[in-house]
């Protein structure tokens, strides 16, 4: 599947700043000792295990800040399925450079490719049923752009970026304004004419108060299945109705067959696990 690249100046500053950690004081100091300063080295990305691949601009803008002059070629793309011992990208430039970009470069890919990976096996588990795969925010600190990049191209949708995108009601905003009503009322008057507003419910009667409220999305909080098939026939359609909570793969076919529009899954980026890739002399 084609997802579209994160613009290079979100992504830029992520790299860079984990080649300034893996660096620390005095640089590579295994290259510069094992590698002559001339010595070239030609290499290839390659999977070691099924997996859906991202994270391909990383390795590139880590190989480019370190090897200005090295060639990148990427043979697959973000989006696209990688079997055993396929070939993600060749590299080939100075061999101290590549060698210092390597464990960051593999690091992006690796982690984003696990969650592309974890998320196409979600979409696939429900395929035919009609609900879509979302991401939350539960995510590696300053690396969301990134995870919900992967969410893409493992075939998911995002959910909210930030809190600044869009208004979603929770428990404890509902308690601060003394109910379901009042916390429905204050963010649609505060809403401008494109913010969505979401609410999240924990039983049906709460999904009751709120639909005559008309909130864009109804978030349905660890409802068992039967519950679930109850709040579809309530909303009859004048709600987006997103199951969270209790999500796992082998959970989320029969959520997803009570008709919610919805499943959000927090495990797509806080529990995937990294993609085996390897860096190889060629």
């Amino acid at each position: 599947m084609s997802v579209s690249p994160l613009p290079e100046l979100l992504v830029e500053p992520v790299v860079r700043a984990a080649l300034v950690e893996d660096l620390g004081r005095a640089g590579d100091v295994t290259a510069a000792a094992c590698a002559p300063a001339d010595a070239r080295l030609s290499a290839v990305f390659a999977a070691r295990s099924d997996g859906r691949i991202a994270g391909l601009d990383c390795a590139r803008i880590a190989v480019r800040l370190m090897a200005p002059d090295a060639r990148f070629e990427a043979v697959l793309a973000d989006g696209e399925d990688a079997a055993p011992g396929a070939v993600i990208a060749r590299v080939e430039g100075n061999a101290r450079a590549l060698l210092a970009a390597e464990r960051v470069a593999l690091n992006f890919l690796q982690r984003l490719s696990g969650v592309a990976t974890l998320t196409r096996a979600y979409v696939r588990a429900v395929e035919g049923t009609g609900a879509r795969i979302a991401d939350t925010r539960k995510t590696t600190p300053l690396l969301r752009a990134l995870e919900k990049h992967a969410v893409l191209c493992g075939g998911g949708v995002n959910h909210r970026h930030g809190l600044d995108d869009a208004i979603l009601i929770k428990d404890n905003h509902v308690a601060v304004c003394g109910g379901i009503g009042p916390a429905l009322e204050r963010a649609r008057a505060a809403a401008g004419h494109l913010t969505k507003i979401e609410i999240e419910v924990d039983r049906l009667e709460q999904l009751e108060e709120a639909l005559p409220f008309r909130p864009d999305v109804v978030m349905l909080d660890n409802f068992a299945l039967e519950d679930l098939r109850a709040a579809v026939t309530m909303a009859k359609g004048r709600t987006v109705l997103e199951a969270s909570g209790g999500v796992s793969l082998h959970t989320v076919r029969a959520i997803a067959e009570t008709g919610v529009d919805v499943i959000s899954v927090g495990a797509l980026t806080h529990s995937a696990p990294a993609l085996d890739i390897g860096l190889d002399a060629a």
